[in-house]
C-alpha cells in the first residue's frame, strides 16, 4: 500500500514503470517523473483502462485518487465503464465551453453609432445627439 512520502521518493527509470496499491489501482511513472493514478478492469471480456488524474500539487492527492478508485469500482461493479463515462464527461464539458464562446464572442456585434446628428443642444461632451435622442 502506498503513502504519499513513498510517492514522493518514486523516482523516474528509463522506462515506464507501475507501483501498485489497493484495490486494484496504481501509479504509473513516467520517465518524465509524471505520477499518474490508474485503474484497470475488465468490461465485456476487453481490458479498459481508466486514469484518474496527475499526482502533485496541481493534481491528484493519494486520497482523492483512492476515493475515485472507490467510485469506478462501484461503476464497474453496476455494468458502467467508468473510462467511457469520463470520456462521455469531457465532451459535455468542450461542447458546452464551445457553445458558451460562440454564443458569448463568436456572433458579430453591432457597434453603437458613432454619428451624432445636431439635435440644437450646444456640443459638448456631455450633451450630443443620437438619431434625434438627446442624451446628456
Amino acid at each position: 500500500m502506498l503513502t504519499d512520502a513513498a510517492l514522493k521518493h518514486l523516482k523516474p527509470k528509463e522506462k515506464i514503470y507501475k507501483v501498485t496499491d489497493r484495490d486494484g489501482m496504481y501509479v504509473l511513472v513516467k520517465p518524465s517523473g509524471t505520477l499518474s493514478f490508474r485503474l484497470d478492469y475488465r468490461m465485456n471480456g476487453r481490458r479498459e483502462t481508466v486514469t484518474f488524474g496527475k499526482y502533485g500539487p496541481a493534481g491528484l492527492s493519494l486520497a482523492r485518487a483512492r476515493e475515485l478508485c472507490i467510485d469506478a469500482k462501484r461503476a464497474i461493479n453496476e455494468g458502467r465503464s467508468p473510462a467511457i463515462e469520463k470520456q462521455r464527461e469531457k465532451r459535455r464539458l468542450l461542447e458546452a465551453k464551445s457553445f458558451g464562446e460562440l454564443g458569448g464572442s463568436g456572433f458579430p456585434r453591432r457597434p453603437w453609432p458613432t454619428v451624432r446628428a445636431p439635435c440644437g443642444v450646444p456640443s459638448s461632451s456631455e450633451n450630443f445627439c443620437w438619431y434625434g435622442v438627446t442624451v446628456s
